[in-house]
């Protein structure tokens, strides 16, 4: 039996009477009398008799109806599920961020996405670059947000807006009396950093021998988060991307870097799997929290969108 067919026996046994079950279906008699054949055609069995004139259900029949209930229930619940699906009601994404995103221009989209579709569950995870791309690769992540634009087998990477390195001293650092701080500058200072294999430190590592300089930190780090607590206890200044708010940390003095050294904000999805609605409706809200974070004064010149 197929759904139609299903329905067809399951009104039947409701009504009582082919009449009463064709005028809730709004069919006519003989249509549905035609689908009731079919269907006891396909189970090779009768679901009614007729005695005295009226339509009586056969044992079968009465066997079968709890099913035929609880299959009722279930295309419901299933067409209901649909519904929400279309309405950005139901249905879970699933992202990947890197932490510079994560802790500036993330949160605004996360916002603006839950109130835009409040049904949808949402995971975030803060994690490294190498990490979200095998996220992706694997399917445990929908979309990812990161600061690298090195191609990927199978994630197209687009580029969302560019973030200045900066340098960022402890309060009361002879160099925090400058505008901006050179390579020069830092020549004799304990320098935190990305290690060399990494985006930003190989666009670094660029910048300093176009200056006549080797690029080599004597605190090496991977996210840039991690150089706060370093720089807050004096160890050394940092040269670190702009996007986290490191003006709202206390103890920190941020000055741009020079020569300017651009890095790249990245929105990466996977190649293999097409992006359900809620999931196009996340990524548009990233582009457009991203262009509202570069609108603010503690943003402005160090971050702008692509």
């Amino acid at each position: 039996m197929n759904a139609r067919q299903i329905e067809v026996f399951r009104t039947i046994m409701r009504c009582g009477t082919l009449t009463g079950a064709a005028q809730a279906l709004n069919v006519s008699q003989p249509a549905l009398s035609q689908l009731l054949l079919h269907a006891e055609d396909q189970l090779g069995f009768k679901l009614f008799r007729r005695l005295r004139g009226r339509l009586v259900p056969t044992p079968e029949a009465v066997e079968l109806f709890p099913e035929a209930e609880r299959l009722h229930r279930d295309l419901e619940s299933f067409r209901g599920f649909a519904a929400d699906l279309r309405h950005g009601k139901a249905g879970t994404v699933r992202l990947a961020a890197s932490a510079p995103p994560a802790l500036s221009f993330v949160p605004r989209a996360l916002k603006a996405f839950r109130q835009a579709a409040a049904g949808i569950r949402l995971v975030s995870y803060v994690v490294p670059f190498d990490v979200a791309i095998e996220m992706l690769a694997q399917g445990d992540a929908d979309l990812g947000v990161a600061m690298s634009d090195l191609p990927t087998p199978l994630v197209q990477t687009e580029t969302i807006g560019r973030s200045e390195v900066v340098c960022v001293l402890p309060d009361g650092h002879p160099l925090a009396a400058q505008e901006s701080v050179g390579v020069g500058d830092i020549a004799r200072e304990t320098l935190i950093s990305y290690r060399p294999g990494r985006l930003p430190g190989m666009l670094l590592e660029r910048a300093f021998a176009q200056a006549g300089a080797s690029f080599r930190a004597q605190v090496e780090i991977d996210v840039s988060i991690i150089a706060l607590s370093f720089v807050q206890q004096g160890i050394g200044v940092a040269l670190v991307d702009g996007l986290l708010p490191w003006s709202g940390f206390p103890g920190l003095v941020v000055r741009p870097f020079r020569p300017a050294v651009s890095l790249p904000v990245t929105l990466l999805v996977s190649t293999r799997r097409p992006l359900s609605r809620s999931q196009e409706l996340l990524r548009a809200e990233l582009r457009a929290a991203l262009r509202s974070y570069a609108a603010d004064p503690a943003a402005r010149g160090l971050l702008r969108p692509a």
